[in-house]
């Protein structure tokens, strides 16, 4: 399995997304990736958003191995050919570490797409707008993951290289991996989630005081993070990319890399 991690998109300061990253590749992490969002308000109070294309041509600049991709490019906010120019772009400014991963858009960016008069759409038509910006991306000499949990979404990963699940337990994705196969056999199968991991079971509950992670945000030390990580391995993901809840921590990359990636393979 390989590793990915979310860098921190909701901060004023671009240097710290860019520090996780350098902390990622140099803890031998397999790709790092940023969100789309144009603000986030879940927390309150709302928190401004680096924008995506941006930021990940800013840690193409600063890194040399580490893939970086998109979880994900939302396909109502920039028209297809916008957007398979922008990850044309990524891909010849990073040397060819793009993974493009695009998505339809949910409840959760109606606000933002209303804001700017894009207008929401029905899921038809947020999933017309997905396999118009698969057609326009595929291709091109990156992969494409679709994301999403809709049947119809699962349609659109016949047309592109990968699937991406977010959220829910190694069960549920399990199921929904097969549905996938049934229509992508050949797809590449990704997890997603939210991670609060520490350099031991003590740090981790530590910092579960301070943060109160939610149900289905997987918590623990090494051990812990790791037998999470295998049962989505063993229900078909090829890729977990983990978004630490404390995402600004450096510290979190060098965990996963050196003391979650061994455990793996147990």
């Amino acid at each position: 399995m390989r590793l990915g991690l979310a860098l921190p998109s909701f901060v004023d300061d671009p240097g710290v997304p860019l520090r996780v990253a350098r902390a990622a590749e140099d803890a031998g992490l397999d790709g790092v990736f940023v969100y789309d969002h144009l603000w986030r308000d879940d927390p309150p109070p709302r928190r401004p958003a680096l924008e995506c294309f941006a930021l990940a041509g800013a840690v193409a600049a600063e890194t040399d191995r580490i893939a970086i991709g998109t979880l994900v490019a939302r396909a109502t906010l920039r028209p297809p050919a916008v957007l398979a120019a922008s990850f044309a772009t990524l891909r010849r400014v990073s040397g060819g570490r793009v993974v493009a991963g695009i998505g339809a858009g949910d409840s959760e960016s109606r606000a933002e797409n209303e804001a700017f008069g894009l207008g929401a759409g029905t899921v038809a038509e947020r999933v017309g707008a997905l396999r118009a910006a698969v057609e326009a991306c595929r291709g091109q000499g990156h992969p494409v993951w679709v994301g999403g949990h809709d049947p119809r979404v699962h349609r659109v990963v016949a047309l592109a290289d990968g699937w991406n699940g977010w959220g829910g337990d190694a069960a549920a994705f399990a199921r929904e991996a097969a549905r996938v196969r049934e229509v992508a056999p050949a797809a590449t199968l990704t997890w997603g989630g939210l991670v609060l991991v520490g350099r031991d079971d003590a740090e981790a509950a530590e910092k579960a005081r301070r943060l109160r992670p939610s149900p289905g945000v997987v918590v623990g030390g090494p051990e812990s993070v790791a037998e999470a990580l295998r049962r989505y391995r063993d229900a078909g993901a090829q890729w977990s990319v983990l978004a630490p809840l404390d995402a600004s921590d450096p510290a979190n990359a060098r965990v996963l890399g050196a003391l979650v990636r061994p455990l793996l393979d147990r």
